[in-house]
C-alpha cells in the first residue's frame, strides 16, 4: 500500500514500532509512533491525515499480545483518528466476522466493525479470507512442510474451502478504498477457490514433494502442531484457526476483487516457496521488521 500511495505522489505517513533496515522507501516514508497508550500522541500523529488504512492486528493470543489487547488498542486508534480529523477509515477486517461466532478472533473483528460503522468517520471495511505472497505465512509453510515432512496431517475430510486473495491485489483494493465514497463493506477474495485439500496438492505437486496425505482427528493434528512449535519456536496452528478453517469460514460467495490466481502464483515461485520455515513468532522479537 505504502509503494502505491507514494508512487501516486502521495504523502505517506506510518505509524509503527518496527524500523526495517535497510529502508525499502528510501527515506520517504514519514514514520510515527504506534503509541496506544499515549491517546494525545496517537492523535497529533494523525494530524492532517485525510485516510487511515488499518491493518493493525494480531494473529493469536500470546504472552505480550491477545485478541482483546488488539480490540482497546483499535478502538484507541479509531477514537485518535475521530479526534485529529481523519475524513476516512479503511478497515481490514476478516471474512465472515460474528458477534455470535463461537470463535474470538470473529467474535473480536465483528465488535471493531459495529464500533467503526458508530465512529461518525466515513469507513470502507475490506474482509480478507486468506491472504499469500511474498513474507506469507500460510502457503510458505504448508509448502516446507510438505519438502521436510513425510507425511501431512490433514484435519477431518479437507473438503472445507478457501478464497485466497494475492497480497498486492489486497493492497490495489485498499488503495481505492481509500479515494472511494461513502460507507462500504467489501470482501477481498481472489479468483479461484479450494478444497483445503486440494490446496495441498497442488503445493505438493508444484513444488515437486507430493506426500500422502492422512486423515487425522483434530485432536492429533493440534498435537503435532504443538510439537512442530516447540521445535520451530513458533505457534504453528491454534485451535481457532483450525476451528475457522473447518467451519468454512475462510471462503465467502461473490464476485473476486482480486485477479491474481495462487495457482499460478505457486507454480511461478515454486523454487524459493517452503524453503524456510517462516515463524510468526520471530517476527514479533525485538529488532525484527
Amino acid at each position: 500500500m505504502a509503494r502505491r500511495l507514494l508512487d501516486a505522489g502521495l504523502r505517506v505517513r506510518t505509524l509503527t514500532n518496527s524500523r526495517p533496515k535497510p529502508d525499502p522507501f528510501g527515506g520517504r516514508l514519514e514514520v510515527r509512533p504506534l503509541a496506544f497508550d499515549d491517546p494525545a500522541a496517537l492523535a497529533e500523529s494523525l494530524r492532517g491525515v485525510r485516510v487511515l488504512h488499518n491493518t493493525y492486528w494480531v494473529r493469536f493470543n500470546h504472552a505480550g499480545f491477545s485478541h482483546q489487547q488488539a480490540v482497546r488498542n483499535t478502538l484507541a486508534l479509531f477514537s485518535a483518528a475521530k479526534q485529529a480529523g481523519v475524513e476516512r477509515i479503511v478497515h481490514v477486517s476478516i471474512a465472515n466476522p460474528s458477534a455470535d461466532s463461537p470463535f474470538e478472533y470473529f467474535r473480536c473483528k465483528a465488535a471493531l466493525e459495529t464500533a467503526l460503522e458508530g465512529l461518525g468517520v466515513p469507513y470502507a471495511i475490506v474482509r480478507p479470507a486468506l491472504l499469500f505472497g511474498p513474507g506469507d505465512i500460510l502457503i510458505n509453510n504448508i509448502a516446507w512442510m510438505l519438502r521436510h515432512l513425510p507425511v501431512l496431517g490433514i484435519f477431518g475430510d479437507g473438503r472445507y474451502r478457501l478464497r485466497p486473495m494475492h497480497v498486492d491485489d489486497m493492497a490495489a483494493l485498499m488503495v481505492a478504498q481509500g479515494s472511494a465514497r461513502g460507507d462500504i463493506v467489501v470482501d477481498a477474495v481472489g479468483p479461484e477457490a479450494f478444497a483445503y485439500r486440494d490446496l495441498v496438492k497442488m503445493i505438493g505437486a508444484a513444488i515437486g514433494h507430493r506426500r500422502l496425505l492422512l486423515r487425522v482427528p483434530v485432536w492429533t493434528g493440534l498435537l503435532a502442531a504443538w510439537v512442530l512449535g516447540l521445535v520451530m519456536r513458533d505457534v504453528v496452528l491454534t485451535r481457532e484457526e483450525m476451528g475457522g478453517l473447518m467451519a468454512g469460514l475462510l471462503d465467502v460467495p461473490g464476485p473476486a476483487t482480486g485477479a491474481t490466481r495462487l495457482s499460478e502464483w505457486v507454480r511461478a515461485n515454486a523454487a524459493d516457496l517452503g524453503t524456510r520455515y517462516a515463524s510468526e513468532l520471530a517476527r514479533r522479537r525485538p529488532g525484527k521488521p
